[in-house]
């Protein structure tokens, strides 16, 4: 059995992206085992891929260099690995690579495709086109170490009977979310034919969310009322994920529900889609040329009037479910 040890300490939609890639690359090289890296709240996203071990860290546990190094020491010990897949490539993830290269153990890591992304969201490039989903580059780590994996950006149900839509409004970034506004009338329109099930987080998102409950009949505010494993229970069940280009679409995508995805100031072209999701399911303004202009969605509008989101009409939404 040869073990791989990858890491990944964020952001929450990127981690969520890997457990597909996982689940698919060990089912078809069930002679490997990965030991998973990575923040301790991620773990219920793991939590049913055979031959993944997941091991939960704090990261304020193992600051500067000599924290990394320990940290290195200490999985090393516990699981001595036989390859490292470094699926983050920043400079913490940099660090442990040069220490574990040391150590003479392989390392193989990411290509985020950062030049291809920078020249997809400058706003004067009229030639937008479709990068490597972030998916197959994760699969493309694993490549590189000689193995062979066929993605099928398929979603695979986990839940047999599903009712109500889920609807996360919220999102990181302001270029990522339709104004609230919106997001309320969408709310109130479906929540007419429909249960509607709000997520979110954090008290702010909370609080909110709770007093559209109070206004909207047939809605229900589950922000702040699930933990991570309750909430993909939840979403398998759904009919529907209505979601910002956020991490709610790959916890959709991770139990096999269709997400209805919104885009504002980025683009699926990044890569960013949630695994086995249909570009036939994303609404965005297409005759937008300055669009995207981020990949993340945490720039300022260059043109100071939000219209990738404030145009967005929402009957777009309502008539793809």
């Amino acid at each position: 059995m040869t073990r791989i040890l990858a890491y990944r300490f964020s952001a929450f939609g990127d981690v969520a992206m890997t457990a597909p890639v996982f689940r698919e690359f060990l089912e078809q090289n069930p002679d490997v085992e990965i030991v998973m890296v990575s923040r301790s709240n991620f773990e219920s996203l793991f939590a049913d891929i055979p031959n993944v071990i997941f091991k939960g860290i704090n990261l304020d546990d193992y600051k500067g260099f000599f924290g990394l190094n320990r940290l290195a020491n200490e999985l090393v010990k516990e699981f001595n690995p036989d390859l490292i897949a470094n699926l983050h490539d920043v400079i913490r993830t940099k660090i442990l690579d040069k220490i574990y290269r040391r150590k003479g153990i392989k390392v193989f890591k990411i290509d985020k495709g950062k030049e291809e992304k920078e020249r997809l969201t400058d706003v004067w490039n009229l030639h937008k086109v479709q990068l490597k989903k972030t998916v197959e580059r994760y699969a493309d780590v694993f490549r590189e170490m000689g193995y062979k994996v066929e993605l099928s950006h398929q979603l695979r149900s986990v839940s047999q009977e599903k009712s109500g839509i889920g609807f996360a409004p919220f999102a990181q970034h302001k270029g990522k979310m339709l104004p609230l506004e919106k997001s309320y009338e969408l709310a109130r329109h479906l929540a007419q034919k429909n249960t509607i099930y709000f997520f979110g987080g954090g008290k702010k998102e909370t609080e909110t969310l709770e007093k559209w409950e109070s206004m909207i009949p047939n809605s229900k505010s589950l922000s702040g009322k699930l933990s991570l494993k309750e909430e993909l229970k939840k979403i398998s069940e759904l009919e529907l994920m209505i979601s910002m280009d956020s991490a709610n679409m790959h916890l959709a995508s991770l139990v096999g529900t269709r997400c209805v995805s919104v885009w504002g100031s980025t683009h699926p072209y990044a890569g960013f889609l949630g695994f086995g999701q249909s570009e036939d399911d994303v609404v965005q303004v297409k005759d937008l040329t300055c669009r995207p202009c981020s990949v993340f969605g945490d720039k300022e509008c260059y043109r100071d009037d939000w219209a990738c989101l404030e145009e967005l009409d929402i009957q777009k939404i309502i008539d793809k479910i």
